[in-house]
Order: C-alpha cells, then sequence, then structure tokens
C-alpha cells in the first residue's frame, strides 16, 4: 500500500514552496516521521517527515521545483523493501508526459478566478480606496480576493516605469570559467525583495548616538554565574537591549507603529523581531509580548529562538507579528551601519562592536568600553524629535541599569 507524500499547509497567505533537498533516495528505506525533503518558502524553512515506516517508492518533484500546498511530491510504500528506481522513472515520465495537458487546464484558472467575488469586506475597503479590482490578487479559495489581500495591495509600492532588471554585462573567457552560478533560495529573494520594497517605499532616515556598557558589563558580571544557576540560561547583553527597547517605545510610541493606507496604527504591545544570520540568509523570529517579560524570560526566549533558528526549525508563528527590530552587528565585528527597516515596521535598533575608546567624564579623560548605537526610522511616522529621544532613553536605560529593574 502507498501513501501519498504532500506539500502541507505552509501558514496564512503561503501558497506554494521550492523543493529544497530529497534527504532520501527511491528505494531508500523511512521510519515514521523521519524527515523526507525539505521546502523552502520565501519565510521559513520546513521539513516534511514521513507519514508511515516503509519505502521511499516515488519522487515526483525534484530539488528547484516550485509546488504548491497540497500538490503531490513523492510516495511510500508502507513496509517491505522496494521496486522503487522503476517506479521513479515511471512517475518522471508520467510526469513529463501530462506536464502538456496541466499546463493547458491552468491556463483558464486567472478567469475561473475572477468569477469568485471579493469577500464583502474586501469590496468595501476597494470601494473606500479607490483600488482597481483587477490589481489585487486573491488568496482565498478559489482565487477569492480577502481583505488582507486589498491591504497587502494598498501598501505594495508602485513599480518603477524604467527600471528593468540590470542585465550583466558578459565577462571575459577566463573569468567565465572561474565563475560559479547559484540559483537564489525563496528566502534569499524574499530578503531581497524586502529589503528594496522598505527602500522604495519609506522616508527612511538613520539618527546615531553611543552608550557606555561598562554599567551594564559591570552588572553582568557581578550576577552571571547566580543568574545561570537560578534560571538556567546565560545573562547576555540582548535581555538588557531589548527591555531597555521596550521601556523607550512605550514613551515613544510612533516608533512601534505602522501606516496602513491613510491611518497610522499604533500598537499597544511589543513584538520585538530579533535579527538571527543563518546559513541561508537573515531571519528575524519575534519576542511576542516582550513588554511584559523579565530579562530572565527574554533571554529564554531569545535562546529558544536562535536554535530554531540555526537548526531550521522556526515555525510561521515564530516569525509573524513584530513591531520592532534589533539587529546586532556587533556580534561580526561591525563598529556602526545603518540597518533597514523590516517592513511596515517603522523603527530599527542595529547595535554595534564594543570598543575601548576615551571619553570625557566630569571634565576628566578615561578609557570605557563604548558602543556606537543606530535607529533607521520611518521619517513618514516617526520625526526627529521623537527618534533623538528614543535612542536617548535606550542610552540612559543602559548606562543606569537599575532603570530596568526599577522600571523607571
Amino acid at each position: 500500500m502507498s501513501t501519498d507524500i504532500k506539500v502541507p499547509t505552509l501558514g496564512e497567505s503561503v501558497t506554494e514552496a521550492t523543493i529544497g533537498e530529497w534527504f532520501k533516495k527511491v528505494g531508500d528505506t523511512v521510519a515514521i516521521d523521519e524527515p523526507l525533503v525539505e521546502l523552502e518558502t520565501d519565510k521559513v524553512t520546513i521539513e516534511v517527515p514521513s507519514p508511515v515506516a516503509g519505502v521511499l517508492e516515488a519522487i515526483s518533484a525534484e530539488s528547484g521545483d516550485t509546488v504548491e500546498v497540497g500538490a503531490l511530491i513523492g510516495a511510500v510504500a508502507e513496509g517491505g523493501a522496494g521496486a522503487a528506481p522503476a517506479a521513479k522513472a515511471e512517475t518522471k515520465s508520467e510526469a513529463k508526459a501530462e506536464a502538456p495537458a496541466a499546463e493547458a487546464k491552468a491556463e483558464p484558472a486567472p478567469a475561473a478566478a475572477s468569477e469568485m467575488p471579493a469577500a464583502p469586506s474586501a469590496a468595501k475597503m476597494m470601494a473606500e480606496k479607490n483600488v482597481d479590482p483587477a490589481s489585487v490578487e486573491g488568496s482565498g479559495k478559489r482565487g477569492q480576493v480577502l481583505k488582507e489581500d486589498v491591504q497587502a495591495a494598498i501598501a505594495k509600492p508602485a513599480p518603477a516605469k524604467a527600471a528593468p532588471a540590470a542585465v550583466r554585462a558578459p565577462s571575459s573567457a577566463g573569468d567565465a570559467e572561474r565563475e560559479e552560478r547559484v540559483k537564489m533560495t525563496r528566502l534569499r529573494q524574499t530578503i531581497a525583495r524586502r529589503l528594496k520594497d522598505a527602500q522604495n517605499t519609506a522616508a527612511m532616515l538613520t539618527t546615531f548616538n553611543e552608550v557606555d556598557m561598562k554599567p551594564v558589563m559591570d552588572l553582568r558580571s557581578s550576577y552571571k554565574e547566580l543568574f545561570e544557576k537560578k534560571h538556567g540560561v546565560k545573562l547576555g547583553f540582548m535581555g538588557f537591549f531589548t527591555k531597555a527597547v521596550t521601556h523607550a517605545l512605550k514613551e515613544v510610541p510612533a516608533v512601534n507603529a505602522e501606516i496602513d493606507g491613510d491611518e497610522l496604527v499604533y500598537k499597544n504591545f511589543a513584538h520585538i523581531g530579533v535579527a538571527v544570520g543563518t546559513e541561508k540568509g537573515l531571519v528575524v523570529p519575534i519576542v511576542r509580548d516582550a513588554d511584559q517579560m523579565s530579562i530572565a524570560e527574554i533571554e529564554k526566549e531569545i535562546g529558544r529562538l536562535g536554535r530554531s533558528a540555526r537548526d531550521g526549525q522556526l515555525t510561521m508563528a515564530d516569525m509573524q507579528g513584530g513591531t520592532f527590530t534589533i539587529s546586532n552587528g556587533g556580534v561580526y565585528g561591525s563598529l556602526m551601519s545603518t540597518p533597514i527597516l523590516n517592513a511596515p515596521q517603522s523603527g530599527i535598533l542595529g547595535m554595534h562592536k564594543i570598543q575601548e575608546r576615551p571619553i570625557v567624564v566630569n571634565g576628566e579623560i578615561v578609557i570605557r568600553p563604548m558602543m556606537y548605537l543606530a535607529l533607521s526610522y520611518d521619517h513618514r511616522i516617526v520625526d526627529g524629535k521623537d527618534a533623538v529621544t528614543f535612542l536617548v532613553r535606550i542610552k540612559e536605560s543602559l548606562e543606569d541599569p537599575q532603570r530596568l529593574v526599577l522600571d523607571l
């Protein structure tokens, strides 16, 4: 008996994925829940486990293929050992033979989708915002346009008229032989698109300050062993920075807001995104309700999200809903940078390398461990005064960390 392997539901608004790597070959035995194949979406990478124990009987979608949710990508024969190679060849030949018919059937899909009326809330919003229904791509059943689709269409920047993709000049014969071309993953394509969209949409500006890290370093040095013993997690700097950010967001709510059409949406909560570098690119998992958490709880959650990111185990829920982002380029040695907004958020904080520098304290030159801070913000929402105030509040909290403990 064969059990089909299909593309699982990948999360809200995600309708397709790219086949990454098959961990098994046709004919290999597999255990129940053993990972069979890796799927790459534009947000996360997930593994599809085997629903039964048996033999991988067929693979009908190869690495690099784009597949929709629910698509058949393989089959596992329960028990027994397999006559799989033939099955694979047969499956591939059948797939090729059926491809023209599938393409022919796919052509009228847009017409069918247009016959499905938009959801009432979506139709109302399109009328209110003067949005052309033809410009909105529906993500509901049978292509129905939902309210979220209209919001996405409104937020999407108008395409540039004269900005075709740059065509790379051909390399010389000698250089071409030493070049390697690698197809961009869906995650990398999404990172590129989102960052460029943020630059094209937001009125992005960056303001800088510096913070004396000695008070935090002294506090951390005094209590790190006791902290780890009690909470089971190391006391790092991210807990202090995240807590300082949540305090500053309460004082300057514009930095925690976003634009939705012609409205400003103020968030009365703080879901803090923490940028994490992985082998496949930058991801930003979310520490939810960080403003309600202690430093120990924040450190535990950041640790969990960091491990999940490096192991490729982040879920869609881990990645959605952030209101502000923290990026720590200092771990790679960056001394100063201008981080790009994580749209539709209106602010992102860049942390940098701690470096000893001479500064003046009470009229005397002293050596202190200093860090440059950078706040990139959307000037459409955040005024310069608010941006500077926000960064100064973070500086004050870190240079007097007792304020964080006392909630001042």
